[in-house]
């Protein structure tokens, strides 16, 4: 390591006796599936304790209202858990955000519950990678700065969600308010690949469901009585699958309805995702959108409401977020870490932090893979490699580096 402070390399030293993997294998083998809200409450508790190792206010809030629409079309309340918040000095000259998030992909009833060891230094498990490694990361490294001389000159709020994998329809609001002033954010999702790359530009996401009404009739005795729902739900999915473009992605994924095979269909609904790359695309969607939905009823005689819209804006790399791409870089290469970054294709919470127009490097987590699957890995020696990676990028925010 090169080109260290002496008040940085002591506080690269502490880590080493921070229990990171001991926290990861702890906080795994409990599910907080997003569904989970007794898993969420369990895991958030035990964030809430750990946390409280750092000064400042805490507390676990409730979410904002969301609503979904169910199967049978009608748009009901969805449950999320709580969400945890930490503000401390917020009266400082330097104010910071760091966010991740306490839920997982899997499900309470998924198979995918247990930690095992692959090889030596790799654990697997629900949610090592995918963050509970990187809230292990994020918290030793505020601990190492906490204690490090000049640490009341920074200020910051730290956001872990309960809703990241499902778009944070019930957090949105939280980290936005968090967001307000702040000059950078960090944000600890795991490392875009395995040898730690980071994650730079990320497209939109948006989430419709659309309701489709048409008119029931008998199959066989009338059936130009009715209007098929199915098929106008399957022609619209079809118009909007055909305006993907190479800066949109749009993906009908499922047709929910339909009955007897003798009933001609009344209902049906079509849910869609939506990735625009740039505010251009977002703006062509509407476009073909609308289209589509004109030709689709009066085609088929039906009606269509919908419901949803983007929970993630796109997220380019402006020239403020590459100073502070650039800024973690060089303390990579002062720790002897190479990092680089590359466009990706998921989105997080890292578009929220962004559209607020704050700065934010979101990938600040393990290096690891697999997520959302059952080969979920976490390399060990990535804890210690990314919490001075972060501890060290926190103190030269906070000494002024972005200024």
């Amino acid at each position: 390591m090169g080109g260290l402070s002496r008040i940085e390399a002591a506080a690269i030293e502490r880590i080493a006796v921070e229990p990171m993997l001991d926290q990861v294998q702890a906080w795994a083998v409990i599910n907080s599936g997003s569904r989970n809200l007794p898993g969420l409450a369990h895991i958030g508790a035990l964030l809430a304790d750990a946390f409280e190792a750092l000064p400042g206010d805490l507390a676990l809030l409730d979410p904002a209202p969301v609503d979904a629409m169910r199967p049978n079309g009608a748009v009901e309340p969805v449950a999320h858990g709580r969400n945890l918040r930490l503000t401390v000095r917020p009266d400082a000259a330097v104010q910071l955000l760091f966010t991740g998030h306490m839920d997982t992909v899997y499900e309470a009833d998924h198979p995918f519950q247990d930690l095992s060891w692959p090889e030596p230094g790799v654990l697997n498990g629900p949610g090592v990678a995918d963050m509970k490694g990187g809230i292990a990361v994020l918290l030793a490294a505020l601990k190492a700065v906490e204690v490090s001389p000049g640490a009341e000159k920074l200020g910051y709020e730290v956001v872990i969600n309960s809703d990241e994998e499902v778009g944070s329809a019930g957090s949105a609001v939280l980290l936005a308010e968090a967001a307000q002033g702040k000059r950078a954010a960090l944000t600890y999702e795991p490392s875009a690949l395995p040898d730690g790359t980071l994650a730079g530009s990320r497209p939109g996401s948006g989430n419709f469901s659309f309701l489709v009404k048409g008119r029931s009739a008998h199959a066989g005795r009338n059936p130009e009585d009715g209007r098929n729902a199915v098929v106008a739900a399957a022609s619209l999915a079809e118009q909007l699958w055909s305006a993907n473009r190479g800066d949109l992605a749009i993906n009908p994924a499922k047709i929910d309805g339909g009955g007897p095979n003798n009933v001609v269909p009344d209902l049906a609904i079509l849910r869609v995702n939506v990735r625009p790359k740039n505010e251009r695309m977002m703006r062509f969607w509407k476009e073909a959108l609308e289209e589509a939905l004109t030709n689709v009823t009066i085609r088929h005689e039906v009606t269509i409401d919908m419901h949803g819209g983007f929970g993630r804006p796109p997220k380019p790399v402006n020239p403020e977020a590459e100073e502070l791409f650039r800024l973690v870089a060089r303390c990579g290469a002062d720790l002897g870490q190479s990092i680089s970054w590359r466009p990706s294709g998921g989105v997080c919470d890292g578009n929220n932090i962004a559209a607020c127009g704050v700065p934010v490097v979101d990938t600040m987590g393990v290096r690891g893979g697999a997520i959302h699957s059952r080969d979920e890995y976490l390399i060990v020696d990535s804890l210690a490699e990314r919490a001075a990676l972060s501890a060290l990028t926190i103190l030269r925010l906070a000494s002024g580096a972005l200024a």
